[in-house]
């Protein structure tokens, strides 16, 4: 390491002793599938990385019942119980865990700050898994029937609809994927759009509308899902939105699919992101700052599965270390 390199380090490191910061080698921000598979392979090169659980600690497989697409549980696993196992693996080889969301970074010089609700924490790398978050139709019933009847991924629940009658909320490219997606298990798919047309590709439109299994009801929305006191799916009240009237249909499930909002607010101005707010990537999970990654659902709008998830986490961990590596050099 060259001598002013060396010198200015040794400044740094003593201007957060002097303000009583702990120096962290590795921050990583997000608790689901990615952030805990990065935290495994950290802790385990003896990064001993902090793990900030973010707003919704666990991600969203903490809303999902059965996960049967993870590989290595042939009966299946519930989503709560796989973020634990994941957590315990992580914390076994040495990850500490922060509670709380991040109110602000600073990415403009190493050792970058993260403020997490008020407290600065200042780090040599970073590793950004704070996800995607579902956008959701703001009933309390949706929210209280999450995991139970009511999903947001047609890919990770559609197999517990076999036969059974389901509705999407929705009109873009993802509504008719899912649609299309669910067509393989449920008996009849229903996609309820608040206008009269679609949003999505005419190539998407196309293979809805040729589709058997599938209907649409235009002009609605759902003002409510049935049954929140038997705790699972019964119905849905739509409501018309250019008469007002209102009607009830008896459904199995309901999906969904208006879009996601990646986590990345805090890091606007600071990271590269497309025209969506997703982060992007090169060099498998460098973003445009050095020595900051990212990995998961807040770098990927395609697949959003557990699975690919975990392995970003992976390839953010192993970049990171190289780099911290390379750093100290």
């Amino acid at each position: 390491m060259p001598a002013s390199c060396s010198k200015e380090r040794e400044e740094v490191l003593l201007r957060f002793d002097e303000g009583k910061l702990t120096m962290r080698e590795l921050v990583i921000l997000g608790s689901g599938p990615a952030g805990l598979t990065a935290a495994v392979y950290a802790a385990r090169a003896h990064l001993k990385p902090l793990v900030v659980d973010g707003h919704e600690p666990g991600g969203q497989l903490t809303l999902t019942t059965a996960v049967e697409n993870f590989p290595g549980f042939p009966d299946g696993i519930l989503g709560p119980d796989l973020i634990r196992n994941m957590r315990d693996q992580a914390a076994r080889f040495g990850a500490t865990f922060r509670t709380g969301t991040v109110d602000a970074t600073d990415l403009s010089r190493r050792p970058f700050t993260i403020t997490v609700e008020g407290e600065a924490v200042p780090c040599q790398a970073l590793i950004v898994a704070t996800g995607a978050s579902a956008r959701l139709l703001g009933l309390e019933s949706e929210r209280k029937l999450l995991g139970h009847g009511v999903s947001t991924c047609a890919t990770c629940d559609g197999f517990f609809f076999q036969d059974q009658e389901v509705i999407i909320a929705g009109g873009g490219d993802s509504a008719l994927e899912e649609a299309l997606f669910l067509t393989k298990f449920a008996k009849r798919v229903t996609v309820v759009h608040r206008r009269d047309k679609l949003r999505a590709s005419k190539i998407m439109q196309d293979k809805a509308f040729a589709h058997p299994k599938i209907d649409f009801t235009w002009d609605s929305v759902p003002e409510e899902i049935l049954d929140v006191a038997q705790g699972k799916v019964t119905g849905v009240r739509l409501r018309n939105v250019k008469t007002q009237a209102v009607t009830e249909r008896p459904v199995d499930g309901v999906f969904v699919a208006i879009g996601h909002v990646p986590n990345t607010a805090v890091f606007r101005g600071q990271l590269e992101m497309d025209e969506a707010g997703y982060l992007k990537t090169h060099e498998g999970s460098k973003t445009s700052v050095p020595g900051v990654f990212a990995a998961g659902d807040v770098q990927d709008h395609v697949y959003r599965q557990a699975i690919t998830a975990a392995g970003s986490g992976c390839m953010a961990a192993m970049d990171a270390e190289r780099f911290l590596e390379h750093a100290a050099s």
